[in-house]
């Protein structure tokens, strides 16, 4: 369907819902690009696979894939055990794995439950990784498809940049959404009246800078997460040595200062980070705040330490009662510099259909 261009979503009744509503489907990008994974590339798609069979047991999964991708992806989910009855291919090519960042923002009608999608400008998070225009185009490829209503727009905005309570409040951070290197031509204001008008929110609430080793500039989906309408999980790093313990200090002070619209504090829950991983020198962005929230569980990344592991998933777990909670090993993931939210997008239930 065309692009709609004229009165923004939100003057229309949509709103993006928080991650915890009714999902129709998650959408994936099928990993093939070698270079993301330098030199460890080999076990990417089986643990892509392997991420395919845990959805499947609660919900859909849409994967945008070039043809000529199919047939070895078809065959490593199958072998991973998927519901493959669960799971539709898309002849969608792209450049790269990251769907939360290149793929559409969904957005929900307030009283008919129609589900659009938001079209934001891609650019590689400050043009980094070009080219990046097959990824670009994924939205836009997602509509037509399924025929949903697309609205475009021409700021530079990443899904893993924000998240949403689903009640009129948007978390972000200053590092990622002020940064030069998306839209230099805008003013935090305007980012913020393109945030309301296109995604339905009333407010928007800045943390300050994202994790170490994070090259998307400090997406907040590394750092804190709504887990209800009044309610924040958020990083800290007990290890007064490591450089993230003094950013995610400062981050959980603002929390704590913030208000929700009836003026009382915020629930917050701490989470603490893994042990520092690294590949070839290189610290990588290792975080558990990297959850996936799915009708019915969560998937919580897993990098190889049974302690904080372990820890991790009874902390999520204790966020989302009722929700099973489903460790997935991330340690050759995370090499690509995102783990589980990074490499997806949740499509809300069409209460239409």
């Amino acid at each position: 369907m065309p692009a709609v261009k004229d009165e923004p979503p939100s003057a229309l009744g949509f709103r993006m819902p928080a991650e915890w509503e009714p999902q129709a489907a998650v959408w994936l990008s099928w990993p093939h690009n070698l270079k993301t994974w330098p030199g460890q590339f080999r076990p990417v798609p089986h643990a892509f696979a392997e991420i395919v069979k845990q959805i499947t047991r609660f919900e859909e999964v849409r994967i945008n894939c070039a043809v000529r991708l199919q047939v070895r992806a078809k065959r490593l989910c199958t072998a991973a055990g998927a519901d493959m009855s669960r799971v539709t291919f898309y002849n969608h090519p792209t450049n790269d794995a990251w769907c939360r960042d290149h793929g559409p923002i969904f957005v929900k009608h307030n009283k008919t439950g129609e589900v659009a999608l938001t079209d934001w400008r891609f650019n590689a998070w400050g043009g980094k990784y070009p080219p990046f225009n097959l990824d670009n185009n994924i939205p836009a490829s997602i509509a037509r498809k399924l025929k949903l209503r697309r609205f475009q727009h021409d700021m530079v905005l990443e899904g893993g940049s924000i998240d949403v309570n689903g009640r009129g409040l948007l978390l972000t951070s200053e590092q990622c959404l002020l940064n030069k290197n998306r839209n230099p031509h805008l003013s935090r204001a305007q980012i913020e009246r393109n945030l309301k008008d296109n995604l339905g929110v009333k407010s928007i609430l800045w943390l300050g800078e994202g994790i170490v080793g994070d090259d998307t500039d400090g997406h907040i989906d590394d750092i804190t997460r709504f887990f209800k309408a009044d309610g924040f999980i958020t990083c800290v790093e007990s290890d007064g040595r490591d450089a993230n313990h003094k950013l995610l200090a400062e981050n959980l002070s603002r929390l704590q200062g913030f208000r929700t619209p009836n003026g009382r504090k915020f629930d917050i829950v701490t989470l603490p980070m893994p042990k520092s991983v690294a590949f070839q020198g290189q610290r990588v962005p290792a975080s558990y705040a990297n959850f996936l929230i799915i009708n019915g569980a969560v998937l919580v990344p897993q990098f190889r330490q049974p302690k904080r592991d372990a820890a991790a998933r009874k902390i999520i777990g204790g966020c989302f009662p009722g929700r099973e909670v489903v460790g997935i090993d991330c340690y050759h993931l995370i090499w690509g510099l995102g783990t589980l939210h990074c490499i997806s997008q949740q499509q809300p239930l069409n209460a239409i259909n």
